[in-house]
């Protein structure tokens, strides 16, 4: 089950952010904010590149009862525009989990957690996370559910500096991403019924772009707050 969730100006964006982000790392920028989440400065290109191509693959694990679906158009939310694939003789809405915007941030945030030895305040932290996107999600017609694109990072970036300084950066990555896939998609996966989506994908299309900015900003926000401090 592959297609892209986000229209294509969008993914060109984002592929353009990559190979700035490329050159950032090259010359130091960001390799300071990746190094203080624990990720080697060699893989932080690799890691966002296959969050992005990720995006492209969706795994199903269950389906809803029949309905009517949208097929083959392109809704606006809060300046993104979300692609509904083209579907034929399409049973109803499939839940499925994205690879890039679900599994790999996923992954990496249960890595974070283990590897910083965070239990305690990164529990507070997808906490206040989830609690936040939860209240601010809206299910979207054709889409699933979406929330507003700078919100996840924004508001981890916040949380994480107010629990710890030394440890914002691991924490930002780790509250935005599982804060978002928790408060914004499987909280609200008792809504997708009767929204027409032909695909609800977690962490898919309405919450990619979000998780997948967290990656980018809130991680590169929390580095730059946090200095050399050893608070």
């Amino acid at each position: 089950m592959n297609y892209y969730p986000i229209a294509l100006p969008f993914f060109f964006i984002f592929l353009g952010a990559l190979a700035l982000l490329l050159v950032m790392v090259e010359i130091g920028v960001l390799r300071y904010a990746y190094e203080r989440i624990g990720i080697h400065p060699r893989y932080v290109f690799a890691l966002l590149l296959v969050s992005l191509l990720g995006a492209y693959i969706n795994i199903p694990v269950a389906q809803l009862p029949p309905q009517h679906v949208l097929s083959g158009r392109e809704v606006d939310f809060f300046g993104m525009r979300y692609v509904i694939p083209v579907v034929v003789d399409w049973p109803g809405t499939v839940i499925a989990v994205n690879v890039g915007g679900a599994l790999v941030p996923a992954a990496v945030s249960l890595y974070l957690l283990a590897r910083n030895g965070l239990w305690g305040p990164g529990l507070v932290a997808i906490a206040l996370v989830t609690f936040v996107c939860h209240a601010l999600a809206h299910p979207v017609p054709g889409v699933g559910i979406a929330i507003p694109i700078f919100i996840p990072p924004a508001v981890t970036a916040v949380v994480a500096l107010a629990l710890s300084r030394r440890y914002a950066a691991p924490l930002a990555y780790i509250a935005g991403s599982l804060g978002t896939l928790i408060g914004a998609d499987l909280l609200n996966l008792g809504k997708l019924q009767g929204l027409g989506a032909p695909v609800a994908s977690i962490g898919g299309a309405g919450t990619f772009d979000g998780v997948f900015l967290t990656g980018i900003l809130a991680v590169l926000l929390a580095g730059l707050f946090t200095g050399r401090a050893r608070a």
